[in-house]
């Protein structure tokens, strides 16, 4: 169990003891435990209750609560609540802008039950006739209940990376195992988790899943030769595929591209396709490739419908990788809403690799997350100096840059004075309120900060968040020629949460010379390895490493800055 399982499950107490009208002082303990914990450093399941105990926010409940998560998985509170739970009524908790005010009185007063039940007395008007909703609730409830169902059975990148390479570890008995589909494609949403394993026996490598206790088979869409179902606790379908050694590379190819890919037709006259069924057992990629006559195409850029265009003008090496990466940008610290100090952070980015780090803490209007005034962004800017002189005594070419992550307020100007903006090395432009937002007014506000001389970055353009809240709708190319006229950068934000900007964009954007910066936006050290997702889903767009703003080396980062404050 991680920090972040163990404090989903203290908030989901809350919540439920709320709806059920619980101890007031009860759901109080388990919402305030919640809001500390997520800024504990430490491993909450390797504490102690006495150790526990001395934590923000925990008292001797929430510390046993949470010594019986780690020790158990579960919380036996909790369980007997969800008992008594609708499992719709449940799931009306991701719908944004329905509390447990109004979650309760949907269930109590109209006996809503379901989601289906939920749109049914939507679009009859039921829901807008209750006082405290309206007609504007009961349409954001059925915009949200649309989107809902449309990522239904679907898990984040990195949800489903793990997934994957947890079974192929399980599965490495049974002799060569690869994952393949949309993992191996890097897709941002994924909603089958597939893996091959070659074998002659199909029927043992069957008998081994079935008695896998992490695995449920859906025996109806199951095969002798492919077997179908869930793991536990996902919702996400899983296929695992079995096939002789003669034919194993050909479908590990064909089964990690879309059909489009696949149909595409070479000089030769074949397509990819048909190629890889007809070419001899054991050849590489590369060479199904070359023997259709296209140039090849790495698994995350297959989904691409411009990537042979781009493999034509470009060599597969010219692609970002991790190991191009030399800096990042967009970072938390305790100074805000962050779980490690800067000092923390910033030598965890040396210890993997990188020669330098950027903060971008929060600025005021981000009251929730302890945004900074500007006397504290003067205190902050001391340490930060202090650190890289401390750095530079030791002979550690390493530096700490000066950043902010400045909210986009509701009329586009920026949360700090001039003088204040003045003072950073660079400024991260985000919305973070008021996202409910038409094309026409999200645009202009979004304008109106790039054209901003202090704004350096964009954050996530879109406020988006995967499967859980669609981004707020802009003109893209209005942002993207924006970003261009005014040397403004764009965030690739690198948390599989945001994957924001959409990959998709990444070619106009190099199109019009503008930098993509891949920002982990990290809360905590561990956080930083986040550039993995943003690397992943970059390589999908098409990024090359010279149009990746921290790939840029320390020197480089260093004189752009100063030159672009100067105009």
């Amino acid at each position: 169990m991680t920090n972040s399982d163990i404090i989903d499950i203290l908030e989901q107490t809350a919540k439920l003891l709320d709806l059920h009208d619980g101890d007031p002082f009860r759901i109080r303990a388990f919402s305030s435990a919640a809001f500390s914990l997520d800024k504990v450093p430490v491993s909450l399941t390797e504490q102690y209750v006495a150790e526990l105990t001395k934590l923000p926010g925990v008292g001797k409940t929430i510390a046993n609560a949470v010594r019986e998560i780690g020790d158990t998985g579960h919380l036996a509170e909790l369980d007997g609540l969800l008992a008594q739970t609708p499992p719709g009524v449940i799931d009306m908790f991701r719908i944004k802008g329905l509390g447990v005010k109004k979650i309760k009185t949907l269930w109590q007063e109209l006996g809503i039950e379901t989601l289906r039940d939920l749109r049914q007395a939507s679009e009859s008007g039921r829901v807008a006739a209750i006082k405290g909703f309206g007609e504007k609730m009961q349409k954001n409830i059925l915009d949200n209940l649309a989107f809902l169902e449309s990522q239904a059975g679907k898990i984040r990148m990195d949800k489903a990376d793990r997934l994957a390479t947890q079974l192929r570890d399980e599965l490495s008995s049974l002799g060569r195992v690869e994952i393949s589909g949309q993992v191996r494609q890097r897709a941002t949403e994924v909603d089958t988790v597939e893996l091959l394993v070659e074998s002659d026996e199909p029927v043992a490598v069957q008998s081994f899943l079935n008695g896998h206790t992490g695995l449920t088979q859906h025996r109806a869409d199951s095969s002798p030769f492919a077997w179908r179902g869930q793991a536990d606790g996902s919702d996400v379908r899983v296929a695992i595929l079995t096939y002789p050694a003669n034919q194993f590379d050909q479908q590990l190819f064909i089964r990690s591209a879309p059909e489009a890919h696949l149909i595409e037709k070479g000089p030769t006259g074949k397509t990819l396709l048909q190629t890889a069924l007809q070419i001899s057992p054991h050849n590489p990629e590369e060479a199904i490739y070359a023997q259709t006559g296209l140039p090849f195409v790495v698994p995350e850029m297959r989904e691409n419908p411009q990537a042979f265009a781009w493999a034509r003008q470009h060599q597969t090496d010219d692609l970002i990788s991790w190991d191009d990466l030399r800096g990042t940008v967009h970072n938390h610290s305790t100074w805000s809403d962050g779980q490690h100090t800067i000092q923390q952070m910033a030598d965890y980015a040396r210890e993997i690799g990188l020669s330098y780090f950027g903060i971008a803490d929060h600025s005021p209007t981000a009251s929730y997350a302890n945004g900074l005034s500007a006397e504290r962004i003067r205190q902050q800017q001391a340490e930060i100096d202090q650190i890289n002189a401390d750095y530079a005594a030791q002979g550690i070419a390493f530096r700490v840059l000066k950043g902010t992550e400045s909210d986009i307020l509701g009329d586009g100007s920026l949360d700090y004075s001039n003088e204040v903006l003045s003072s950073f090395d660079y400024v991260v432009a985000s919305v973070h309120q008021t996202l409910s937002m038409t094309e026409e007014k999200a645009t202009a506000r979004l304008l109106r900060a790039i054209e901003n001389p202090y704004t350096t970055i964009l954050g996530h353009a879109t406020g988006r968040l995967l499967l859980a809240r669609e981004g707020y709708p802009i003109d893209h190319r209005a942002i993207i020629d924006a970003c261009a006229a005014h040397n403004v950068v764009i965030e690739l934000n690198a948390s599989p949460y945001r994957l924001d900007m959409d990959w998709r964009w990444i070619e106009y954007a190099m199109s019009k010379g503008v930098w993509i910066s891949i920002n982990p936006d990290a809360h905590a050290m561990r956080g930083l390895l986040d550039m993995h997702y943003g690397v992943y889903a970059a390589r999908k767009g098409g990024l090359t490493k010279d149009r990746t703003f921290n790939a840029m080396p320390l020197a480089g980062m260093l004189v752009w800055l100063e030159k672009r404050k100067k105009g």
